[in-house]
């Protein structure tokens, strides 16, 4: 009874407590994954599914090593990592920094609003035949492609998260004779960071919907590319490995980014 009533046995309880929940909310996120590729595995195998269209997980694992072993997997990974991670700079630092300007000055703000209201309802893809017309048909194109799809989910939500700080924030540095780069830098910017980089997190995602579509047309590697031209070989376990790698990416990428913001915003 008198540990019933122990304050060092009762939190002791309420942590195994929580540990138990966070083990099996871990166990369910690692299960659901692996049930599919077994119940898809089985429907193939049985026919339920044409293996011809989807072929079991074992097989496309095996073109997939067969693919890594060759070198040619790796250049594709390569070549599409390397205009991912370039687009998506491209496009987070200028859409945070107008964002900010956004965020703080009313005539910035006024001023830029409406041509970035105007263009984002315009698929970035849709631009796609002027951005090679500018850039030609190689890695640039497909770099500026990805970053303005990246820059529009960046810059509204980071002018969102600006115009969303308290205002007694403001009113603070003023009296304290804050000049603009202290209100940039250590009011807007840390203000800004819940939402900007939810901004970012949304950004991700869709440099990655970009860049498939991006190689598809004028590309000669990447895993777009390589998606494409086994779809229309009918080299299906090919692009069933191309599908995957970036489920794969868009899934690690969303985890380090999730990572990041914790470890960012501890604060709250």
């Amino acid at each position: 009874m008198a540990s019933d009533h122990n304050p060092v046995a009762v939190e002791r309880a309420e942590w195994k407590k929580r540990q138990m929940k966070e083990r099996m909310k871990q166990l369910l996120t690692v299960s659901s994954p692996i049930f599919m590729l077994l119940l898809w595995e089985v429907l193939s195998r049985t026919a339920v599914l044409d293996p011809r269209f989807f072929p079991p997980p074992t097989a496309i694992l095996e073109t997939f090593w067969n693919l890594a072993a060759s070198g040619e997997l790796l250049t594709h990974i390569g070549v599409s990592l390397y205009r991912i991670f370039g687009g998506f700079l491209l496009g987070v630092i200028p859409g945070v920094i107008i964002g900010l300007l956004m965020g703080l000055y009313s005539p910035i703000r006024h001023f830029v609003q409406p041509i970035v209201m105007a263009i984002m309802p315009i698929p970035t893809l849709a631009l796609l035949p002027i951005i090679i017309i500018l850039f030609g048909i190689g890695d640039l194109s497909k770099v500026v492609t990805i970053a303005g799809s990246v820059f529009f989910p960046v810059v509204i939500n980071t002018a969102a998260g600006v115009m969303n700080i308290d205002p007694i924030h403001m009113d603070l540095a003023k009296n304290y004779g804050a000049d603009s780069k202290d209100y940039f830098l250590k009011i807007a910017f840390p203000g800004a960071l819940p939402v900007m980089l939810e901004g970012i997190q949304m950004g991700q995602a869709i440099a990655l919907l970009t860049i498939v579509a991006a190689e598809m047309m004028g590309s000669v590697s990447g895993i777009g590319f390589l998606i494409w031209t086994s779809y229309k070989a009918f080299l299906l376990q090919e692009m069933y490995v191309g599908l995957i790698l970036i489920s794969f990416f868009g899934y690690l990428f969303s985890l380090l980014l999730r990572g990041l913001q914790r470890k960012i915003l501890r604060w709250r």
